[in-house]
């Protein structure tokens, strides 16, 4: 891993199937993170993410690795006009985010007792990265909202 790697470890009172659910099935996914992915998940496949009522989609987004209930793996979405409109990024920040090379992440999950441990690796960044600063803010309260879904029936609002 490099020192540009944003990673985040929790623990969720869950099992791995339905752990892997919520990270794959648009029914979860748009609980808690408001996107639902279009792919049919073969690593290679391409994947369009479906948020707010638009889609973005790119060469270049695609699944990297599909390993139910163990690992997942797909390159991050493309730095679009629509997405920035959509999610109140500046037009600056845009221009610095579509610079920096795609990145990528993974979702690794393993049985611990009565729980799964979710490591997300997210990687891919150049020095001082935009993208790597957003999602280090992102992730966090990405994934805490997926906990309490799971844990108790409602993600975080």
């Amino acid at each position: 891993m490099s020192s540009n790697d944003f990673v985040y470890v929790t623990h969720v009172r869950t099992t791995p199937e339905r752990l892997w659910q919520a990270l794959t099935e648009p029914e979860f996914t748009t609980r808690y993170w408001g996107v639902a992915f279009d792919t049919d998940w073969t690593p290679g496949s391409p994947m369009a993410w479906a948020e707010g009522g638009a889609t973005t989609a790119a060469p270049g987004q695609e699944v990297l690795e599909y390993d139910p209930p163990r690992r997942l793996s797909y390159t991050w979405h493309t730095f679009t006009p629509e997405w920035a409109a959509r999610a109140g990024v500046a037009e600056d920040v845009l221009a610095k985010l579509a610079a920096e090379p795609r990145s990528k992440v993974r979702f690794e999950l393993e049985p611990a007792g009565d729980a799964v441990k979710l490591t997300v690796v997210h990687d891919g960044f150049p020095d001082g990265s935009t993208a790597r600063e957003m999602v280090s803010e992102g992730w966090p309260a990405l994934l805490s909202s997926l906990k309490s879904l799971l844990e108790t029936g409602e993600p975080l609002s």
